[in-house]
């Protein structure tokens, strides 16, 4: 029975490390992430995968999430949006292939290659999909 519960402890102190560790970013992409955008606020760390972080935080008063790799290069950058927001090409479409489908989120993603693309975030079925277009309105695959 000790035996139990010292490998239970045992267990759940790894997951807690674990957990913590990935709210940690390294050095160099917290300090690449605060050079470009100095002076954000409530910037909240998770690990998307290995080799890359993501911060959310607010930034000249809105919102926003960037990823960056592990070694400190900047990936992308989301911002919230509103639909009205989108480019007209961008909102033809969706409108055309979603008639009537209630828009839950928007955001305009600048990426690191030079290129913009815009997310439309509904649900369906209980579930939330994600369309993302580029600004000739034209649907990418994820």
């Amino acid at each position: 029975m000790k035996k139990s519960i010292s490998v239970a402890m045992a267990l759940l102190l790894c997951v807690c490390a674990t957990s913590f560790a990935q709210r940690k970013a390294p050095s160099a992409v917290t300090s690449a992430f605060n050079q470009k955008f100095s002076n954000a606020t409530n910037v909240k760390w998770d690990k998307e995968n290995p080799h890359e972080y993501e911060a959310s935080f607010t930034w000249n008063g809105k919102k926003y999430s960037a990823n960056f790799s592990d070694k400190g290069e900047w990936l992308e950058t989301e911002s919230e949006v509103t639909f009205a927001q989108l480019p007209d090409k961008v909102q033809q479409t969706f409108t055309t292939s979603h008639k009537g489908t209630k828009v839950n989120g928007v955001a305009k993603i600048e990426t690191s290659k030079g290129t913009t693309k815009y997310e439309v975030e509904i649900k369906i079925s209980g579930k939330t999909v994600e369309y993302f277009y580029d600004s000739n309105g034209t649907e990418l695959k994820k």
